[in-house]
């Protein structure tokens, strides 16, 4: 038996004359790592894209026509380009290559440095409230704006395709591409927060409606991704605040006022979280409240019936006792007796409870 290399990358194996052919599917190289970063140029009436770096570095320093240039903090052809081509400060390079930097917002010479941060659940975990984060960096100049970010981010990927299909969206500006990258990051926060409403309601319906023991667990989950979107948040509602009334010769105040949009739909957000807490901490007391109330309950029948045996035990044990002259011990019906002396005081137990309204 021989193996034959196909031309369509499967293997072939073939036998005698009765052999069946087996074909096995071959794993595809992975995709090589693209060197360029992905750019976008538009001057007067030209546009072009994928420019190289040495244009890139023209179109920096001549400051002719705005430009967009997209990277990829994974790839190290990119970090390169930062270092080498653009020609950045090594501590805004440093914080673009450290996925835990903080949001903030920094004043270098000639240009200004941003990071956003993004929240979305992570689908790849068992976990319903695992939130995955990603930082969005900006480096915005008088003519051109840079992003670095690792992996997909769907606002990056919204704005690109806009600039292809509507070239004029560039034209307008550094800083308004900016701001169009920012408003679709936060704007992906709300279908977030409406699913995080949905757990709540789910939530409320389980510790109300069908009292289940199991939500403890989801409340406490629910609560911490609650926790972890404020603190990812709260300083990002800073940065949008200084963008939006802070003087800067790279924003023009016509173009803060965009910002000012973004800088209130941060605000919503933020008062939607806390809105969100406050009622996951209501839900939390009252699943404690019926817990507790059930427990009472339980406690109460269980009081209630070692009151109602006490009749039972006290003359059982009296008649019981071993002696010689006992009452009634020789009556032929002392047996009922005694059965009808504990019923009758156990009725007249239950009479007293219910007129103490404790039953």
């Amino acid at each position: 038996m021989s193996d034959v290399e196909l031309p369509d990358a499967r293997v072939r194996a073939l036998g005698g004359p009765g052999a069946r052919e087996v074909v096995q599917p071959v794993e595809a190289p992975p995709a090589p790592e693209r060197k360029l970063p992905r750019s976008w140029w538009v001057h007067d009436d030209k546009f072009d894209r994928d420019l190289q770096p040495a244009e890139i570095a023209r179109v920096m320093k001549e400051q002719t026509g705005e430009l967009w240039v997209d990277l990829d903090v994974g790839n190290r052809h990119h970090i390169a380009f930062l270092e080498n081509v653009c020609g950045f400060h090594p501590l805004s390079v440093e914080d673009v290559l450290n996925p835990e930097s903080r949001v903030k917002l920094e004043e270098y010479p000639g240009y200004l440095f941003m990071i956003i941060r993004g929240v979305r659940f992570f689908e790849q975990t068992e976990d319903p409230y695992d939130l995955e984060t990603f930082n969005i960096c900006f480096f915005l100049g008088p003519n051109y704006v840079v992003t670095a970010h690792g992996g997909q981010s769907p606002a990056i990927a919204g704005t690109s395709e806009r600039i292809e299909r509507n070239p004029e969206l560039l034209k307008r500006g550094a800083e308004r591409l900016m701001h169009a990258i920012m408003d679709s990051a936060v704007d992906a926060y709300f279908p977030l927060l409406d699913q995080i409403d949905e757990f709540i309601d789910s939530l409320e319906e389980r510790v109300f409606h069908r009292f289940d023991e199991a939500a403890l667990h989801d409340i406490f989950g629910v609560k911490r991704v609650i926790l972890s979107l404020r603190r990812h948040l709260s300083p990002q509602r800073e940065v949008f605040n200084i963008l939006t009334n802070r003087p800067s010769a790279l924003l023009a105040p016509e173009s803060q006022v965009y910002f000012r949009d973004v800088y209130d739909h941060m605000l919503r957000i933020n008062d939607s979280i806390d809105t969100y807490r406050e009622l996951l901490s209501s839900t939390l007391d009252s699943y404690l409240s019926q817990v507790n109330n059930r427990l009472g309950m339980t406690t109460k029948a269980l009081s209630v019936v070692a009151t109602i045996s006490i009749p039972f035990v006290v003359v059982s044990g009296m008649w019981g006792m071993n002696f010689s002259h006992i009452p009634l011990s020789e009556h032929p019906y002392a047996f009922w007796w005694m059965l009808a002396i504990q019923l009758g005081l156990g009725v007249v137990f239950l009479w007293v409870l219910r007129k103490m309204r404790v039953l």
